[in-house]
């Protein structure tokens, strides 16, 4: 159980590092970048609690977010790569 509580603690400082990424990234590829480790270490900190709390719906709301985060890079990335035009 403690494992578990560590492995929170070190997504947390992770998470940090990678919002660091998205606040100094040079191009904003490298913003995108921050954004989709973002979302990859929330992904992580759902599964851990899910496994914390005895919580198996937590996994699901995981898998969600995920399918989001992806979505919404893709679409990200096209509307950079388009320079704007919709």
């Amino acid at each position: 159980m403690s494992l578990l509580i560590y492995a929170m603690v070190a997504l947390t400082i992770l998470l940090m590092a990678s919002l660091v990424r998205i606040i100094i990234g040079p191009t904003i590829w490298d913003r995108l970048l921050g954004m989709n480790l973002v979302t990859t270490k929330i992904v992580m900190a759902i599964a851990v609690l899910a496994v914390l709390m005895e919580r198996s719906f937590l996994i699901d709301v995981a898998i969600v977010y995920s399918l989001l985060g992806f979505i919404a890079s893709i679409l990200i990335a096209r509307f950079i790569e388009k320079k704007g035009q919709v």
